[in-house]
C-alpha cells in the first residue's frame, strides 16, 4: 500500500537547507560536512536533467578556481559500491570541480532511499529552473512508474498543482520531431500543447518554427488545421481561401472562418476570451489619421 504523502516534508527539505547553510567550517563539522575525493563520487544516474550548459560549467569552474566550493554537495552511500557515493544534489558543483583541477570537494552524506533521492534532485532543479520542459516530464513518469506515485503525490511533493504535473506529462505524447524542436529550443511548452491533439501536428510545427509563429498564432493555427470535414453538400474552398484564412488566423491570433458563395458572404472570427474580444475591437475601432 502507498503510504501517505506529506509533501516534501521537514526531512527533505532541511538536508536542502543544510547544504546550503553549510558555509563556514564551524557550521560544516557541525553538520558532518568532509572533503571527499571526486573519484570516489559517481553522478545519479535518474538525474532529472541530461544536459548542462557549457558556458555555465565554464564560468562555475573559473569561480570555483578563485574562491572554492562555497555550498557542499548532498551525497549518499553509493548503493552498489563500497567506499563510494552518489550525487543526490551538486552534479554540477561536482563536474566544475573536475575543470577547476580539484582533487577533493566539500559533501553532505546523508543515508537516503532512492526515491528520496529522486525527489531531491528533482526539486532542487526545479526550484533553480534548470530543467526542460521533457526532462521535467520523464522525471514524472519515472517516478510514477518506480513507485507508485499518481499526479497528486507528485504535485504535493514538487509544490506544483496537478493541472502542471498532468499537462506536462502530456508532452511526452508528442512525436518526436515536435520533441526536438522543444529540446532545442525552437518550441516553448506552449506551441507544444498548443499541437497535442493535431493529426497533422509535425507539419504545423515547421511551419510554426519556419514563420515564427507566437504561442497565440500556433494556438490560431492548430484549430483551423485539426477543423472537422466538412459537410459533403457545401463546395470545397478553394486554395486562395483557405490560405487567406490562415494568414488572418495569424495575424490575429484567434480562429478565421471565410465563408464564399459567388463574391459574396461572412468572415467569422472566434475569440476565447474578453481580452480577445477587446483586442479586436480595438483594432477594428482605429480610424486612419486624417491628412491636414
Amino acid at each position: 500500500m502507498v503510504e501517505t504523502r506529506r509533501g516534501l516534508g521537514r526531512g527533505l527539505s532541511a538536508l536542502l537547507d543544510d547544504a546550503k547553510s553549510a558555509t563556514t567550517e564551524d557550521r560544516r563539522a557541525e553538520l558532518g560536512v568532509s572533503e571527499l575525493p571526486l573519484e570516489v563520487i559517481h553522478p545519479n544516474p535518474e538525474q532529472p536533467r541530461k544536459k548542462f550548459n557549457q558556458q555555465d560549467l565554464d564560468d562555475l569552474a573559473e569561480s570555483i578556481r578563485q574562491r572554492g566550493v562555497i555550498q557542499p554537495i548532498l551525497v549518499r552511500p553509493h548503493p552498489e559500491t563500497a567506499g563510494a557515493y552518489e550525487i543526490v544534489a551538486g552534479e554540477r558543483r561536482w563536474r566544475a570541480a573536475h575543470m577547476a583541477g580539484l582533487r577533493k570537494i566539500p559533501a553532505l552524506s546523508r543515508e537516503l532511499t532512492t526515491l528520496e533521492v529522486m525527489e531531491i534532485a528533482l526539486i532542487e532543479n526545479i526550484q533553480r529552473a534548470d530543467l526542460s520542459v521533457l526532462e521535467e516530464a520523464r522525471a514524472y513518469q519515472a517516478m510514477m512508474g518506480a513507485f507508485d506515485r499518481n499526479a497528486d503525490d507528485i504535485a504535493k511533493v514538487v509544490g506544483r498543482s496537478r493541472s502542471h504535473v498532468a499537462n506536462i506529462m502530456r508532452l511526452l505524447r508528442l512525436p518526436s520531431e515536435i520533441r526536438d524542436h522543444l529540446e532545442g529550443g525552437r518550441l516553448t511548452a506552449g506551441h507544444a500543447r498548443a499541437l497535442l491533439e493535431c493529426d497533422d501536428a509535425v507539419s504545423l510545427a515547421e511551419k510554426v518554427v519556419r514563420r515564427g509563429l507566437n504561442v497565440r498564432q500556433t494556438e490560431a493555427l492548430a484549430r483551423h488545421g485539426a477543423e472537422p470535414a466538412r459537410s459533403k453538400d457545401r463546395k470545397p474552398k478553394d486554395a486562395d481561401t483557405r490560405a487567406l484564412e490562415t494568414d488572418l488566423s495569424e495575424v490575429l491570433g484567434m480562429d478565421v472562418e471565410i465563408r464564399d458563395s459567388q463574391g459574396s458572404g461572412s468572415v467569422t472570427v472566434r475569440y476565447r476570451s474578453l481580452e480577445q474580444l477587446d483586442e479586436l475591437c480595438r483594432r477594428m475601432l482605429v480610424r486612419p489619421s486624417r491628412a491636414h
